[in-house]
């Protein structure tokens, strides 16, 4: 239950309205809205306040949005934990991902209406937040039939995956895709992705007691082989030519484990980074640049929004990853819905040490 505001919490909400230029971002809320505010880098759980905001109304330039679902992804917890690159000084509002609806338009606003369905257009909007104000063009207007949970999650995971598979590698239908942090949300996607466009995808997991549940559940999904780590160190998958050597690897964990993937490569073939989940550094053999020409590469969605956001190849992929929601080739991964209120569980699990926990939270603003 949201609590009404302290005087120290009375005292962030007045920096973050007096600080929104910095964001181009307005706190507030339409009828005594809830947001996750945190003053703070820290434990999650600890340094956010479930707090009541009072009533704004959007002005030039600006929209009210009332979200509806926001996941919590591992970036948001590392945000919070002072250790993601694209910071934002506390005092704010977290949330970075989310699907809304704009209830009220301010002057000048062109392109969206009262009733359209927005997903942020912009780094750290503040989507644990019930209503909220926000520059027009910081949030993205998407098709009303799409799928209310797929939409939730649409900029980050299903985008990652997609640009990932398209834009290092020429692959064509039966080539290897190999990537470690397959039960990941991006690693479910890129399997779904992989099904669709004809590659075959080897997957690799931590080892686990329920090894043979998550395997059947990655298989149906559309996984070509899943494999755990220990498994990684003696198979002979390649090496008997069951399957040809990858051509792309997609690597999340970083460590001795991406090293023996690295291993099964194809000559000249590319390895992305975009995730480190182990926090050990990555460790490239010099052979396998010398002898292997492979390549080392690396991809963050939040540089690649920026720098595509009004283009046709950003317009594409939308209208390709509606299409393949709503056609159910692309599902949203195993996931749990909570109230706002019960953040903290979503804080406390997102980045279980053990990656064993396979749920994506997302938290619900409606209640």
């Amino acid at each position: 239950m949201a609590r009404h505001v302290s005087s120290s919490l009375l005292n962030i909400m007045q920096h973050l309205t007096k600080n929104s230029m910095n964001r181009n971002f307005h706190q507030s809320s339409i009828k005594n809205g809830k947001a996750l505010v945190y003053q703070n880098y820290g434990d999650p759980a600890s340094v956010l306040n479930l707090i009541e905001k009072p009533d704004q109304k959007p002005g030039d330039n600006e929209v009210a949005v009332k979200w509806m679902l926001s996941p919590v992804n591992p970036a948001d917890i590392n945000l919070l934990q002072g250790k993601y690159p694209a910071r934002v000084k506390p005092p704010t509002i977290g949330g970075n991902e989310g699907v809304g609806e704009i209830i009220e338009v301010g002057n000048n606003v062109k392109n969206l209406s009262v009733g359209d369905r927005v997903v942020p257009n912009e780094n750290n909007v503040g989507t644990w937040n019930t209503h909220g104000l926000h520059n027009a063009d910081h949030v993205l207007k998407i098709p009303q039939n799409l799928d209310i949970i797929a939409a939730s999650m649409f900029n980050v995971n299903p985008g990652t995956a997609y640009r990932m598979l398209k834009d290092f590698v020429d692959l064509k239908p039966g080539d290897v895709v190999i990537q470690n942090g397959a039960n990941s949300a991006v690693g479910q996607f890129v399997i779904q992705l992989c099904k669709s466009w004809g590659y075959r995808s080897v997957n690799i997991v931590r080892d686990r007691p329920d090894i043979e549940k998550l395997r059947t559940y990655l298989t149906e999904m559309g996984a070509t082989k899943v494999l755990v780590e220990s498994e990684l160190r003696t198979t002979k998958l390649f090496e008997n030519k069951e399957l040809p050597k990858p051509k792309l690897a997609l690597n999340c964990v970083c460590g001795k484990t991406t090293t023996e993937l690295i291993r099964h490569m194809d000559h000249g073939a590319t390895m992305v980074t975009y995730g480190a989940m182990s926090r050990e550094p990555l460790i490239v053999p010099a052979s396998a640049l010398i002898f292997k020409d492979v390549m080392m590469k690396g991809f963050w969605m939040t540089h690649w929004v920026k720098k595509f956001t009004d283009s046709q190849v950003r317009t594409d992929m939308i209208r390709d990853l509606t299409e393949m929601f709503n056609s159910k080739k692309l599902q949203v991964p195993a996931n749990k819905i909570i109230p706002l209120s019960n953040y903290k569980e979503a804080m406390e699990n997102t980045l279980k040490s053990d990656g064993m926990t396979n749920l994506k939270y997302i938290l619900d603003l409606r209640c």
